[in-house]
């Protein structure tokens, strides 16, 4: 145990920024600093609510505001780490500490005098003389209380505060399975022959992930957190392919103690008997109630739109990879896809993405890539912070400044994986910025590129590239944001609407005037020879066939499973039978294209924010792709001309990102674009327009 005094968690911020004394945090520091700051927030609520004076903005609102800043700034720090550097004793905090922070932030929604006054102060709003984003804030919290229960009787509160806290508890029970059953079934080859046609560095980050698991002279293919895996369309062992696969796919079935099936199902179960005491026939009519979409109609009719037609071109997509298979004597399996669609690929476009790695190393990527087109777009400055250390050895601190010279936040970059870092890619926040509190932002961008042995370059693939440059989109929303209120800091907007600015980020990726700049050979610093960006822009609608149907496939289990009303999920339910029905009836059920995500690995749905939401990619790249025509539109019409201008970006910047959470994010998109988004050139990008 550790007292206040010592706690480098409960001392004042003294560091830039803010940010968190990582090197002064012990694992012991976490539990006693989050009671600490439980403790204090609870008093501050306290306060609130024993007033004897009228309910009004100040004393409610901007006070509840105000409150929570001490395990704001734990639970942030505490969180952060949780998912990039789990070792075991973090695991065991967070298991613990998962119940006490749900009941602690039901007793906050739920409360009915704070709700009284939220409620009192709400009705008198058409008389208050508040600016736009205070307005907003008496709005957000009355509905955002609403739909969590806090005008239920005492009896369904309670009900909603048990659910919720074993819910806590089996969504974190789902990410700790998951995360050791990805790390037990890292695939172990050994010798290089079986990993015939990977690259140099490829083998050597194998090399050295066997080594870092005392396992020298072998290699080891860590898992990555969705279904299929990069190295499958470069093996040419087809068994190889078959392992890699085949373990990725039985993540958190196998029986042992990290099998998910039973915690998902009763995950399932329980938000639906959760969606029921509030009100709503099952999790997704809840949970998109308070959403761009509305409904989970409105959502599930986005996905039929797609789901036919992408279906048919992944059928389509098959037959030309047969005909090429069928010179191998090979009828196409799931394991088979990737590998032949890059010989499709490469006859049809004379184009191997494998080779292309060299022009991608990753320093260069992200300086001369990342870095350049904030720069260019709004005049951002990045500079790293060698004094400043994050929470591992692997991040790296970059200070960030306008182009006045002004001080705009932090941003960390965590580049590799590794046995305690969770699987996929992420944005989170460490601090959000607010004028209220007087906070500047600092952001974490999470990715697990396979780091390479030492002296190595880490050369990136394509769609790692593409993973960079998405994930700092989130970033630039978090740095970007300009709010009064720390409701609404950082990507605090509508969970399918956080996806927009990412997907935006990532089409500078071969804007020539960025491309050129980062994609130097290695060796030679050769640019990427011009007629190879023409075959990549040739191809950029090939294989949406099969990229749209696994992401479609994981997005209809999601609504399928979150679909469901209480009696239907309490049904004695065999999940990959349920998981085949869902999507046998959209017509997604192709064994050679499988779901991004099973759901015994959907970290997203069962151990994320996404629950009913895993439609967000899709429906936010409605308004990405015409974001992208936008940008063409304004400066010239080609790729060569226009849309990289500081006058885009900073239209961008102020009328988009800046908004954070502080208003309906449909209205600031009309304020950018002059209308609503239009679907056709989305369908146009996916190949999926009649």
């Amino acid at each position: 145990m550790t007292d206040a005094v010592n706690n480098p968690l409960l001392a004042p911020p003294s560091l830039p920024y803010d940010l968190p004394p990582y090197g002064s945090i012990d694992v012991e520091h976490y539990l006693p600093a989050f009671r600490a700051g439980f403790a204090a927030q609870r008093a501050e609520v306290d306060a609130i609510t024993a007033q004897s004076d009228e309910p009004t903005f100040a004393n409610t609102l901007v006070a509840l505001e105000r409150s929570g800043q001490v395990l704001d700034r734990v639970a942030r720090t505490f969180y952060t780490v949780a998912s990039a550097d789990g070792t075991l004793a973090i695991q065991a905090v967070e298991e613990e500490l998962a119940p006490l922070m749900s009941a602690h932030r039901d007793a906050i929604q739920l409360d009915a005098d704070l709700f009284a006054r939220i409620a009192a102060v709400h009705a008198q709003l058409d008389g208050l003389d508040l600016d736009a984003e205070s307005r907003y804030l008496v709005e957000r919290y009355h509905r955002e209380m609403s739909l969590a229960g806090a005008g239920l009787d005492d009896a369904q509160k309670q009900k909603l505060t048990e659910l919720n806290q074993r819910l806590s508890v089996l969504t974190t029970t789902f990410e700790k399975n998951l995360l050791a059953d990805t790390n037990e079934l890292a695939v172990v080859f050994d010798t290089a022959d079986e990993l015939d046609g990977l690259s140099d560095g490829e083998l050597s980050a194998a090399a050295q992930a066997a080594t870092s698991r005392g396992l020298d002279g072998r290699y080891v293919v860590n898992l990555t957190l969705y279904t299929g895996h990069p190295l499958l369309a470069s093996l040419t062992n087809r068994e190889s392919r078959r392992r890699l696969l085949e373990a990725s796919r039985s993540r958190a079935t196998r029986g042992n103690d990290n099998d998910n099936r039973a915690v998902l199902r009763e995950i399932v179960c329980l938000r639906a008997e959760r969606a029921e005491v509030l009100g709503y026939p099952s999790h997704a009519a809840a949970v998109l109630a308070d959403q761009t979409a509305g409904s989970p109609d409105a959502a599930r009719d986005l996905l039929r739109r797609l789901a036919t037609p992408a279906a048919a071109n992944a059928r389509a997509e098959q037959e030309a990879l047969q005909k090429i298979a069928d010179v191998d004597g090979i009828r196409i399996e799931a394991h088979d896809w990737a590998f032949y669609t890059e010989k499709v690929r490469a006859e049809r476009y004379d184009l191997d993405r494998a080779a292309l790695r060299p022009w991608f190393e990753a320093e260069r990527v992200l300086r001369d890539g990342v870095f350049f087109a904030a720069e260019k777009l709004y005049g951002i400055r990045m500079t790293e912070r060698h004094d400043l250390q994050g929470y591992h050895p692997d991040v790296r601190v970059f200070e960030v400044h306008n182009a006045d010279g002004s001080e705009l936040g932090l941003f960390l970059l965590d580049l590799y994986t590794r046995d305690s870092k969770r699987g996929g890619a992420w944005m989170n926040s460490i601090v959000t910025q607010s004028a209220l509190r007087g906070t500047a932002p600092i952001v974490v961008n999470n990715l697990n590129v396979n780091k390479p042995a030492p002296g190595t370059p880490t050369l990136l693939t394509l769609d790692e590239v593409t993973t960079l440059f998405h994930e700092f989109g989130h970033a630039l929303h978090g740095l970007f944001a300009t709010v009064t209120y720390p409701h609404f800091g950082g990507t605090a907007v509508y969970r399918d609407f956080v996806e927009f600015p990412s997907q935006v980020n990532e089409m500078w990726i071969l804007w020539p005037e960025v491309l050129t700049n980062y994609a130097r050979h290695i060796d030679t610093d050769e640019p990427l020879p011009a007629d190879v960006v023409e075959r990549l822009h040739a191809s950029e609608a090939f294989n949406q066939g099969f990229a749209t149907s696994e992401y479609l496939a994981a997005s209809w289990i999601d609504q399928a499973w979150h679909g469901l009303s209480v009696d239907e999920a309490s049904a004695d339910i065999d999940v990959a039978a349920f998981e085949a029905r869902a999507l046998a009836g959209i017509g997604l059920d192709n064994p050679t294209v499988p779901t991004r995500y099973a759901s015994t690995y959907f970290a997203h749905v069962f151990s994320g924010g996404y629950s009913a939401g895993y439609y967000s990619y899709i429906w936010s790249e409605v308004l990405d792709a015409d974001t992208v025509e936008w940008f063409r539109e304004n400066g010239g019409l080609t790729r060569e001309n226009g849309g990289l201008t500081r006058e885009n970006g900073d239209r961008f910047r102020q009328r988009l990102l800046g908004v954070g959470g502080s208003g309906d994010p449909l209205a600031a998109y009309r304020d950018f674009r002059g209308r609503d988004a239009e679907i056709q050139p989305l369908l146009e990008r996916r190949g999926l327009a009649g």
